[in-house]
């Protein structure tokens, strides 16, 4: 969740955000959407249950769907955290083309994003969302009570964020989504392929590098380890656990580590000894595993690296030369050429992608990216772009549109892409590979979810995977017909391709992720590999082998072998959902849904601006705190605040309003102040000490503009605000004191260009960033005055990876009332120096790099993640009384990136000792700085 508010909320600032994202095959946790939807979206909602449907109207059918499914599958999914009637408002979102779904507090609600990733589980999406989120709504009612409006939600939101992990609120749900459904991440061996790799390699991870993840290694993430740990915990301690866990917490929130204590309290093990129990348990149950499975070892065709790096997709072009994806902890995703000595060259970067896809066919490479609405975030498209090995031209095929892994003919000529429209409708479409042309669509009258299509040499034939409730299914369509090839399948069928006569795939018929053969006429499945730990994403080479991806304890490595063909092995996966499964023993819940039809409303946006969720309390600094009631509206469309705080010096009280609306293409915010304020001035020779009230009202509208375009982002912001202040109560002021000012303008422009980066930089490896800021007094007779500022950040690359060097130059001119005004960067130590001139320009150099990532867990106090250095030299008022021989400061600084009593939020601490120059006669200074991110 993001909070663009006035002032810090101290309270608030140690929320551990709660997510259940799902992003395909790569899950992770993020800040809840604060983005709106278009305009034209037009809202409707069905009530059903207890659930408020909310939807744009081209998902009605999936609405319709949904009204029948949330309140007949909730008893079922809250059963072992004894809830089962809830009361919560369900966003169906379809302009956005990455999928998604999260459960929050303030305002209480869960977003489903309808449209499904190109490589996830066996089921429905929306099914699959459902069972996953519904037990988040479980989780936060057994904690909030099944009120409607748990206030304050912040509050209790917070709470959970600091008292509860958040593995285990994931973990507790994905046992669930397994456990209750015939499919289920808890069955993708994939899924937790990393983790399993990893310990059977001999690298055991400490509880809280398994927790927070690390910049070098390949960890297991937050879903993955509590997903173990929560199933380890039904395994011996029985169904209601969670229930357990949840209900002491609730009876006894006071405490600190509050999950951790009553964990000990059930199973006599805090997190971290739990941890490593249950670390032991799937390394004696992976080795046994391990013991009957005869894997072939793949001789790596990359570089070695002790890096997290992965080389997605390989494919030759030729004999000695092959290319990938590639993408690791020091650079963002890009492709490269790999050489026959493992040299390689870096071609260009990409911009985000739902999953790693590309497809390479006669000097012709095309894939899929993600690019956003400038405005309305929540809307996003899927684009087609092409490269053309020849010419060196690139080529965007498709704009504003919704396709997805796009697969080339042998000639290069036409292109087969999944589609889908706002209504959620499939269909597999052939577009033309120069014009981007749509060719032909192909019918989906069932609308099963389509997936990951590719032609044979022909282009007449085309393989894809269909998913459904019923599983997922393999396909052939030849000459307009559709031919079954594998039916209803639990297996993670994925990327088919046509290799002669047969289609080739990726499945799990051992219990780990292999290619496999299909032949199309007697339907008989063979094995082409036999992975230790997974094989991925097979291209055929002229001299009749495989190219594919050899998963290793470092990534996705590159390998090849022969066209050899083997009997499939028998299962040896290890199904650690099992207990959890016998004890619901419902086997899947979405069977016997009902088939009702509700009666839908249309959702007036301009009714239901407001929705009052928490009161909190506010801290502005040591002298002023207070409460703060606030209301976020379910579309992000409004926000308002209102509230009262305390002066603790002036010893009097603060009126505060703020007023957000956000749904037009400029965003328009109020603010309003009551407020006591006190000065201190001369007269007759004497201090003297004044004091007044004023009300202060500023209005602001600003255009935030971003595009993004392969690896370049772009944004653009626009503002102008003024304001009016009206003084009374004056208290020993004198007689010429000015009691309004009326209507000072301030504009203020920022263009903001960067590439990608990744977790280990500092900063983009090239960005620029260029503001103008201008404020004067059109208005106002007796308030003469302006500035003028303008200010540019320029980023290069250091001398190594992830090394950065800023240069930025600033000027301002200030006069009248402003003239002591800094609307510019300042050099460091600025506040610490007694000045000795007007601030009119600065030059400043800074070089930062990280050196050392140790992963260093000190107990439960803090995790280490990484050390980063600086070093810097500022100038002042060039030109004016120095010259470029004589920073005005310089020194170093050091910082840390780290988590700090096992919470979420990761916390950045320095300090940094600033050496003045020696005119000022000023002793170094010391600094220190805090900040936090989630």
């Amino acid at each position: 969740m993001k909070f663009n508010k006035h002032n810090s909320t101290l309270f608030i600032s140690y929320l551990a955000i709660i997510t259940s994202t799902i992003i395909s095959q790569s899950v992770f946790g993020q800040i809840f959407s604060s983005d709106q939807n278009p305009l034209s979206v037009k809202w409707n909602y069905i009530c059903s249950g207890g659930f408020k449907i909310i939807y744009p109207r081209e998902l009605e059918k999936d609405a319709q769907r949904m009204a029948n499914t949330l309140p007949f599958i909730y008893p079922k999914v809250g059963l072992s955290l004894r809830q089962q009637k809830t009361a919560i408002p369900i966003l169906l979102q379809n302009q956005g083309t990455i999928a998604n779904g999260f459960v929050q507090l303030g305002p209480k609600k869960s977003e489903f994003y309808a449209t499904p990733p190109q490589n996830f589980d066996s089921q429905d999406w929306l099914n699959n969302l459902a069972v996953h989120e519904l037990r988040h709504v479980a989780q936060f009612d057994k904690l909030t009570g099944t009120q409607a409006h748990p206030f304050p939600e912040l509050v209790y939101f917070a709470y959970m964020g600091v008292g509860i992990p958040i593995w285990f609120f994931e973990g507790d749900a994905v046992v669930n989504e397994t456990a209750l459904t015939n499919s289920g991440r808890g069955r993708q061996p994939k899924w937790i392929m990393p983790y399993r790799t990893s310990l059977l390699e001999g690298e055991k991870f400490s509880y809280s590098k398994a927790y927070f993840g690390s910049n070098k290694d390949v960890t297991p993430g937050y879903y993955q380890t509590g997903f173990l740990m929560v199933a380890n915990m039904k395994a011996k301690y029985g169904k209601f656990i969670s229930d357990s866990l949840l209900g002491d917490i609730r009876k006894r929130p006071l405490r600190l580590y509050p999950f951790s204590q009553s964990l000990k309290k059930f199973t006599g093990k805090n997190t971290k000894n739990y941890f490593a129990n249950t670390q032991e348990n799937l390394i004696e149950k992976w080795k046994i595993q391990e013991g009957k499975i005869s894997a072939e070892n793949y001789e790596s065709l990359n570089q070695k690296t002790s890096l997290a790096t992965n080389y997605f997709l390989p494919v030759r072009l030729n004999k000695n030369q092959i290319l990938a994806l590639k993408e690791s902890k020091q650079q963002a995703r890009y492709f490269v050429i790999i050489n026959e000595d493992k040299t390689e060259q870096k071609l260009f970067g990409i911009g985000y992608q739902e999953q790693p896809w590309f497809s390479y066919k006669n000097n012709l490479l095309v894939w899929d990216e993600i690019r956003y609405d400038p405005r309305y975030k929540q809307r996003s498209y899927s684009v087609i772009c092409s490269y053309n090995f020849k010419t060196k031209k690139f080529n965007k095929l498709s704009s504003r549109s919704r396709l997805f892994s796009p697969s080339l003919s042998a000639d290069g000529k036409k292109i087969i892409v999944a589609k889908v429209d706002l209504s959620n409708q499939f269909n597999l479409v052939e577009i033309d590979a120069t014009s981007g042309k749509i060719l032909k669509t192909y019918p989906n009258q069932e609308n099963e979810i389509l997936q990951t299509p590719s032609f044979d040499k022909t282009g007449n034939r085309i393989a894809y995977i269909s998913v459904s409730e019923k599983g997922k299914s393999l396909w052939l369509l030849e000459n307009g017909k559709k031919i079954n090839i594998i039916s209803g399948s639990r297996q993670q069928l994925n990327r088919p391709i046509f290799i002669g006569d047969k289609i080739v795939f990726n499945a799990h018929f051992s219990g780990i992720d292999n290619i496999y053969s299909i032949n199309i006429k007697t339907k008989r499945i063979n094995a082409l590999s036999s992975a230790k730990y997974g094989a991925f994403n097979p291209t055929e080479t002229e001299d009749g082998s495989i190219t594919f991806n050899d998963y290793k304890i470092n990534g996705y490595e590159i390998a090849e072998k022969s066209l050899i063909e083997k009997p499939v092995g028998p299962l040896t996966f290890v199904d650690f959902s099992s207990a959890a499964e016998k004890q619901e023993n419902v086997g899947n819940v979405f069977e016997k849904i009902p088939d009702s039809s509700f009666q839908s409303k249309r959702f007036h946006q301009a009714l239901n601006l407001l929705s009052f969720h928490s009161i909190i309390p506010v801290i502005d600094n040591e002298y002023v705190f207070g409460l703060e009631l606030q209301s976020n509206n379910l579309l992000n469309t409004m926000d308002f605040y209102t509230g009262a705080k305390y002066h603790r010096d002036l010893k009097r009280f603060e009126y505060t309003a703020d007023i957000s609306y956000k749904a037009l293409y400029p965003v328009f915010s109020l603010l309003y102040r009551n407020r006591p304020k006190r000065t201190f001035y001369r007269a007759k020779n004497i201090s003297q000490q004044g004091d007044w009230r004023e009300n202060y009202v500023k209005l602001n509208a600003a255009l935030p503009l971003s595009f993004n375009a392969r690896n370049h982002n772009y944004t653009f912001t626009l503002n102008a605000a003024t304001s009016f202040t009206q003084r009374y109560l004056l208290e020993n002021m004198p007689g010429n004191f000015i009691r309004e000012l009326k209507f000072p303008m301030e504009y203020n422009f920022t263009f903001n260009h960067s590439v990608r980066t990744t977790e280990r930089d500092i900063a983009p490896e090239w960005a620029q960033v260029l503001r103008a800021t201008y404020n004067h007094q059109p208005f106002d007779k007796n308030l003469g005055g302006e500035i003028m500022a303008l200010e540019s950040f320029f980023y290069f690359p250091g001398l190594a990876k992830n090394h950065s060097f800023l240069a930025s130059f600033n000027y301002q001119k200030a006069s009248g009332v402003n003239q002591y005004a800094t609307e510019i960067s300042t050099v460091y130590g600025y506040n610490n120096i007694l000045a000795k001139s007007k601030l009119q320009n600065t030059l400043l150099f800074n070089y930062r790099f990280p050196f050392a990532f140790p992963d260093w867990e000190l107990g439960s106090l803090a995790y280490i993640r990484n050390f980063r250095a600086g070093l810097f030299s500022h100038y002042e008022n060039i030109g004016i009384n120095t010259d470029l021989s004589q920073p005005k400061t310089y020194g170093v600084e050091l910082n840390s990136s780290l988590n700090i009593l096992r919470y979420q939020p990761v916390v950045d601490v320095g300090a940094r000792l600033v050496f003045v120059n020696k005119i000022y006669n000023q002793n170094p200074i010391l600094e220190f700085s805090f900040n936090y991110s989630f």
